[in-house]
C-alpha cells in the first residue's frame, strides 16, 4: 500500500536552534520526500524510521520551520520492493518535486536509488549503517560504516574470543561487501574463517547451516543476516544446542531481536553502535522521553528510526547556513568540515570528503535476560577510509562505491 503522509507542526521540544516564530511561513513548503518500508518482510525495522521522520519534522516546524518555511513530508512505501523504489523516486523527484529525497533500509534499495538521484541531480540522505565506501556528493551518510563499527567490534572479538570465525551472511551486496570488510580487518589479526554462507533473503530454515556450523567448530560467529525471516536462525541454533558468541553491525540496536524474542535467544551477541535505546545518558533520556510521549507503542527506537531523526536536523543546519536547499549550496556548507548537530549520542559532524558522520561507538552485549550492557566506549570516531584511499567529494565526484578489493585509481 502506498501511504502519503503530510505532516505540519505540532508541540514538541527540539535539540536543534530555534528559529524565531512567524506569523506567516516565508515561503512555500520545503517538501521531504521519504521512502521508508512500513509493510513486508522489512517492516518492523522501517517503522521506527518513519517515526523518527515524523517527530523531527514536527518538532523543527514547532520552531518555525526551515529558513522561515515549514516541512512537508510525503511518505511513500516501496514496501521492499526495488522496482517500487525506483518508480517511487521518479515520482517524488519529478512530479513532486521534492528538495531532499531521504531513505532506504537494504544497501540493494540504495543502490537502486542513487542512480536516478544522480540523472536528477538531487539531494538525497541515507540514514541506515552499512557497509560503506559509497563516494557520491549527490548522496549524505549518516549511519555507521565499517571504520566505526567493524573496526572497532571485530578486533575485540578475536582477542575475547578467539580465531576461528563462521560467517553468515544474506545474499546480497550488503552481506558480500561487509564479509569481505570482516577479512580485511581479520586476516592480519591471523583469523581462520571455518566458514561462510550467504543466505538468500527471506529464508527461514537454517537446519544444514547449524549442521554446518557444528561441524566446522568455530569459536564465534559473524553474523550479518537481515529481515524477519532470516531472524529465525536465532532460535533454531538455541534449539539445536548451539551456543557460541556472536558478532553483528545490524543486530540489537537495528533489529532490537533482544526485544522479539524470548530471554536467552539473543545471549552473548555483540555489536558496536552509535545509538540503542538503552543509552544511559541525560540526553538520550530525554530524547526517549520525547519519541514514548508521540509514540507510545514503538517496541524499540532503533538506531535506523534515531538516525532518520538525525538525519531532519542536519538538514535543517545546512540548509540554514547555506541560506538555500540547492545542493550546489548545501554541499558548499559542508565544505570547512565544522557543520554537525549535537544528538542524544553526542556530537555528529560531516566529513565534507565522504560527506559521511563522525559518531560516538560503543560496543554493546546482550546478556541471558535480554539486557544490555555496554562492554567499551569507543569515543568518536571520525568515518576516515574513503578519505583514506582517494575519496575528495570536494575535488571530484566519481559516483562510485569502493571497497577493500576495488580501490579508487590513483
Amino acid at each position: 500500500m502506498n501511504r502519503r503522509d503530510l505532516l505540519l507542526g505540532t508541540a514538541g521540544a527540539s535539540l536543534a536552534a530555534a528559529l524565531p516564530r512567524t506569523g506567516q511561513a516565508a515561503g512555500p513548503p520545503i517538501k521531504i520526500g521519504l521512502l521508508e518500508d512500513i509493510s513486508g518482510d522489512l517492516a518492523s525495522i522501517g517503522l521506527p524510521k518513519l517515526h523518527g521522520t515524523q517527530m523531527a519534522v514536527d518538532e523543527v516546524n514547532a520552531t518555525g520551520g526551515i529558513l522561515g518555511r515549514k516541512l512537508e513530508l510525503i511518505h511513500l512505501d516501496p514496501q521492499g520492493d526495488n522496482a517500487r523504489y525506483q518508480e517511487f523516486t521518479r515520482r517524488l523527484l519529478q512530479r513532486d518535486k521534492v528538495d531532499v529525497l531521504i531513505g532506504g533500509i537494504t544497501s540493494a534499495s540504495r543502490e537502486a536509488v542513487r542512480p536516478i538521484v544522480g540523472r536528477q541531480n538531487a539531494f538525497y540522505i541515507y540514514t541506515n549503517q552499512y557497509e560503506g565506501g559509497v563516494c557520491d556528493a549527490n548522496m549524505l551518510s549518516v549511519g555507521a560504516v565499517p571504520e566505526q563499527q567493524l573496526s572497532t567490534l571485530l578486533p575485540w572479538m578475536v582477542e575475547r574470543f578467539g580465531k576461528r570465525v563462521y560467517t553468515v551472511a544474506a545474499d546480497y551486496n550488503f552481506g558480500h561487501l561487509s564479509s569481505a570488510w570482516g577479512k580485511s580487518i581479520m586476516k592480519p589479526l591471523g583469523v581462520e574463517f571455518v566458514g561462510e554462507e550467504f543466505i538468500p533473503l527471506g529464508v527461514s530454515q537454517f537446519a544444514q547451516t547449524i549442521q554446518n556450523i557444528q561441524r566446522a567448530k568455530p569459536d564465534w560467529l559473524y553474523m550479518l543476516d537481515v529481515g524477519a525471516a532470516q531472524s529465525s536462525f536465532y532460535e533454531q541454533k538455541n534449539a539445536a544446542g548451539v551456543r557460541l558468541p556472536m558478532a553483528s553491525p545490524v543486530k540489537i540496536m537495528l533489529g532490537f531481536e533482544h526485544k522479539r524474542f524470548p530471554a536467552g535467544v539473543m545471549k552473548d551477541m555483540y555489536a558496536a553502535a552509535n545509538w540503542f535505546e538503552e543509552l544511559d545518558t541525560p540526553e538520550a533520556k530525554a530524547f526517549v522521553a520525547r519519541w514514548r510521549a508521540k509514540y507510545p507503542d514503538e517496541v524499540y527506537i532503533n538506531d535506523m528510526g534515531y538516525n532518520a531523526w538525525v538525519a531532519i536536523m542536519l538538514y535543517k543546519q545546512l540548509a540554514e547556513k547555506a541560506k538555500s536547499t540547492k545542493l550546489a549550496d548545501l554541499r558548499g556548507a559542508m565544505a570547512d568540515g565544522t557543520l554537525g548537530v549535537d544528538a542524544p549520542e553526542g556530537r555528529i559532524v560531516i566529513d565534507p570528503k565522504s560527506q559521511h558522520c563522525s559518531h560516538r561507538m560503543r560496543l554493546i552485549s546482550v546478556d541471558g535476560e535480554n539486557k544490555i550492557k555496554i562492554e567499551k566506549d569507543f569515543g568518536d570516531i571520525q568515518p576516515f577510509w574513503l578519505g583514506q584511499v582517494g575519496c575528495n567529494l570536494l575535488q571530484s565526484n566519481p559516483r562510485e562505491q569502493y571497497t577493500p578489493d576495488n580501490l579508487p585509481r590513483r
